[in-house]
């Protein structure tokens, strides 16, 4: 198994929400070539809930309904997780994923993010619209 970039043996599990799976069509970027570039070997993870809201989206028409409908195939791609607890947003659902498993969370929503580094987990989002960064929580 190939290590991550920090050397480690295992796989870098890395939770996507529903915006960073619309990304490839907002954005141009290959997003599962983007995290392994900057992650080495790593675990595509999502919730019910993100796929339950990009499924919500997708049903809409315009920009945003398109790249949530490529989001969905590109979330097969993803091992869906089970969800813990009853919370109702499910970006409240992601903060505890990531909490309990220790694992990085792709995002561009700000308040995810913002929450995510105050509890001290690392954040990829995007930089300049081109590329993905890893914020270190």
């Amino acid at each position: 198994m190939a290590a991550d970039r920090d050397g480690n043996p295992h796989r870098v599990k890395v939770l996507l929400d529903a915006n960073a799976f619309m990304m490839p069509v907002q954005f141009g970027i290959d997003i599962y070539e983007e995290l392994r570039i900057l992650l080495g070997d790593f675990v595509p993870v999502t919730l019910p809930g993100v796929i339950r809201e990009l499924e919500r989206i997708s049903a809409g028409h315009g920009k945003d309904a398109a790249a949530a409908r490529v989001g969905l195939a590109l979330a097969e791609r993803a091992l869906i997780v089970p969800e813990t607890g009853e919370l109702p947003h499910v970006d409240d659902r992601v903060i505890r994923y990531a909490e309990q498993e220790g694992c990085i969370v792709v995002t561009n929503d700000r308040r995810l993010k913002e929450s995510l580094l105050g509890r001290g987990i690392g954040v990829v989002t995007m930089r300049k619209q081109k590329k993905l960064e890893l914020i270190r929580g």
